[in-house]
């Protein structure tokens, strides 16, 4: 088994190339600038020069692999960004996989990826294509939708308990009623190293959470709780937000974008089932742990 990873520099990628590597599994991974790239090559890691958007060098770099892990997407752009990198770089990758005969597909999508929240933001758009195609293309597949992904080194958790320690007074986009339900990276990654090989998983899509499903203002409240801190929560309406997310959007690093709001207004962030804990079996770590590995 020779596993091709496409965005495996990611927040995300280091930690499901970390598992695959500590299985014993030989990983392949397509990296832009592979000078960059020198934690995987520590690991062990086999190093493919290119980028999705480049059909050529996808296909010289799925050569040889039986598997193919495919993380690679954007959080900021326009249509075009998303249509070019997201869409048209997968389709790259599924026709690089057929022609080299891959075993099996694993996709990461997101959760809130569905028909109807598809034409809402390019993001969920790019993420329902690609299952589509993905879904589409004759090859054996699985794809995750993980929630809001949680982790010591990246993602957003690290911002919200900076938040809590440090502010007086703590922001909350909106009402603060919506539920999510965070899932520990290395859960994520475990789930993708095992959908690698797992027969009951072939042909599925997952929806992938932790075991807890809160509200944000719980969330902050959680995150309080460990630090020892007493925060008083303010609320601020999604019109508000919105309004300085376009005087703001042009800015490459700006807080959030008008089409995070977006997906933040759509509602609940959480799993409608246990497909993966029945398939999977694996330990998912709960809300206050994640919270303290982080502070």
């Amino acid at each position: 088994m020779k596993i091709l990873v496409t965005g495996g520099t990611g927040f995300v990628g280091h930690a499901i190339v970390h598992e695959l590597r500590a299985q014993g599994r030989d990983v392949r991974a397509l990296v832009r600038e592979p000078d960059r790239a020198s934690r995987l090559a520590s690991w062990g890691v086999e190093l493919a020069t290119g980028d999705v958007t480049d059909a050529a060098s996808v296909s010289a770099a799925t050569a040889g692999c039986t598997h193919v892990v495919h993380l690679v997407a954007i959080i900021r752009g326009g249509w075009e960004d998303f249509q070019r990198t997201m869409v048209d770089g997968t389709r790259n990758v599924i026709a690089a996989a057929r022609d080299a005969g891959v075993e099996r597909f694993v996709l990461m999508s997101a959760l809130g990826t569905s028909a109807e929240t598809r034409m809402l933001v390019p993001y969920w758009h790019a993420k329902w294509q690609m299952e589509q195609d993905v879904a589409a293309s004759g090859l054996e597949h699985v794809i995750f939708r993980p929630s809001f992904v949680f982790g010591k080194d990246g993602g957003v958790l690290p911002t919200f308990v900076r938040q809590v320690r440090f502010m007086p007074v703590v922001a909350v986009l909106g009402p603060g009623t919506a539920r999510l339900q965070p899932v520990w990276i290395d859960d994520v990654a475990a789930h993708f190293a095992k959908a690698v090989h797992l027969p009951e998983a072939a042909g599925r899509t997952f929806e992938l959470g932790g075991p807890e499903q809160l509200t944000w203002n719980e969330l902050y409240a959680r995150i309080a709780r460990v630090l020892g801190k007493h925060r008083a929560l303010v609320h601020v309406p999604f019109a508000v937000a919105g309004t300085g997310a376009r005087a703001t959007g042009w800015i490459p690093r700006a807080p959030v974008t008008s089409d995070q709001l977006t997906m933040l207004r759509a509602g609940d962030n959480v799993v409608t089932g246990d497909d993966a804990a029945e398939t999977f079996g694996l330990p998912r770590l709960g809300v206050d742990e994640q919270i303290r590995r982080v502070v």
